[in-house]
């Protein structure tokens, strides 16, 4: 995603782009108010971005401390202007490579993973199941395959229309589209199995509407 996007226009463009973006992105926030116990947790953001997500969640734990990872400088410079009164650690590199040292309460992550292999997806809920400390959780706002040819479609074009309804251009429809060739999405069904097959408990989709979905899982106590 990052190679992909401009960072000066990803802002504007997303809340025309998720027809459903106030309700994705504060299920995520609730699921982690409702999950950490502590005033001063270590949350860990993959696939930063601008830092959208983690400043829905932030608001929720402001004495956190707060990991942003991205591959891309120009993501987590915007990133880092939008969080600096947190204070976040910063890592430049692939969600492929190793995680960051440490143990967190919570691991979140927004509109990214999609980008990785059905394989490399698996791989990377291992690795952070084993970063969680005991009770803490993975949460993660995707965009997400239909199960069926009918489904997909279906997905699209709610998707396409409702970003046309909130206002965004042809251009960007087509901008939108060009980049979407790039993803490698997978069911949702697929994502909560591999969760459940790592060992996260209670894992299950909290929000979905259409191609849009947040599901998480609970490293037992």
């Amino acid at each position: 995603m990052s190679k992909i996007w401009n960072a000066s226009e990803y802002d504007e463009s997303r809340r025309r782009l998720i027809p459903c973006y106030d309700l994705f992105y504060t299920t995520a926030a609730e699921l982690a108010a409702r999950t950490i116990k502590t005033i001063s947790p270590a949350i860990l953001d993959l696939g930063t971005g601008t830092g959208l997500l983690s400043e829905f969640v932030m608001e929720r734990f402001p004495s956190a401390t707060l990991t942003l990872l991205d591959e891309s400088s120009e993501m987590l410079s915007k990133a880092n202007l939008r969080l600096e009164k947190y204070n976040p650690k910063i890592s430049i590199q692939p969600m492929t490579a190793p995680l960051p040292a440490g143990k967190f309460h919570a691991v979140i992550s927004s509109l990214a993973i999609h980008h990785l292999t059905d394989a490399d997806k698996q791989d990377l809920f291992r690795r952070i199941y084993q970063i969680l400390l005991p009770g803490g959780v993975f949460i993660n706002g995707e965009q997400i395959l239909g199960e069926t040819e009918w489904q997909q479609h279906l997905f699209e074009s709610t998707h396409l229309d409702g970003a046309r309804a909130l206002g965004s251009t042809e251009e960007e429809i087509q901008a939108a589209q060009g980049r979407m060739a790039y993803d490698k999405c997978s069911t949702l069904r697929d994502q909560i199995s591999w969760l459940r097959k790592v060992g996260f408990q209670n894992a299950d989709s909290f929000f979905h509407s259409f191609r849009f979905a947040v599901y998480a899982g609970w490293k037992p106590n």
